[in-house]
């Protein structure tokens, strides 16, 4: 662990370490307030990650996801889904219950991005478990984990299972949390990609309800047409 803390620290760039807090919100009142960044880009954490994730603890990844700097809580949720799809159900479990509890420190929109599909959506659709989980997410006052529950469909949606997306859809309809509306609105668009008529059925259910933003992301591959009539309706 110390090697791959060591190439990462490394990296830190303060110029964009202060872009970085601004893009992400960091500021008193914004949904990212008190993070603090390296400066270091994805691609090099992935290749760091590539380097060292077959050799360290899931206690010492653990630790990593609870350091104070954005990257280094990133590169742990990296390193978690390389482990899981070379992990036995046994170990694939150990990762999730990991996962989740701690999900307080996955606390940023790419943070939940990076690792919703790829751990806990990877692990319900290839063990055929039971989804109650991502159904007490979305429930959750949280915002980080509402956002886990919705982006965690992802990986059923690449697998051509839509019921997840959008029954979380409309438990999250009457969010008040802007990131929210923007992942339920992503994830419906990408429904639309692979079953145009379930994006359409549901759209003509609940545009009326849906916020505005969630519903421009939603229909943002539709027909020019389409997208008018949902719109101004």
């Amino acid at each position: 662990m110390t090697t791959l803390i060591e190439e990462l620290y490394s990296l830190k760039n303060d110029e964009k370490a202060m872009t970085l807090s601004r893009f992400f919100k960091t500021a008193e009142g914004e949904y990212g307030y008190g993070d603090k960044f390296l400066g270091i880009t994805v691609p090099d954490q992935r290749e760091i990650v590539k380097k060292h994730y077959k050799d360290i603890s899931l206690e010492e990844i653990e630790n990593l996801l609870h350091n104070e700097f954005h990257e280094v809580r990133l590169s742990s949720l990296l390193l978690l889904t390389y482990r899981m799809k070379e992990s036995n159900v046994q170990n694939q479990e150990k990762i999730v219950k990991l996962y989740l509890r701690n999900t307080k420190y996955i606390n940023n929109w790419d943070l939940v991005d990076s690792s919703a599909p790829y751990i806990l959506g990877y692990y319900l659709y290839e063990n055929n478990i039971d989804k109650t989980i991502i159904y007490d997410l979305a429930c959750s006052q949280d915002l980080w984990e509402q956002r886990i529950s919705i982006v965690s469909t992802h990986y059923f949606i690449k697998k051509d299972i839509f019921d997840e997306t959008i029954n979380i859809s409309k438990i999250l309809l009457d969010s008040k949390e802007d990131l929210i509306h923007k992942a339920v609105g992503w994830m419906l668009r990408e429904v639309g990609k692979r079953d145009y008529d379930i994006l359409y059925n549901f759209l003509i259910d609940h545009y009326k309800e849906m916020p505005r933003t969630m519903l421009r992301y939603a229909i943002e591959h539709c027909s020019k047409e389409v997208r008018e009539m949902f719109l101004k309706s």
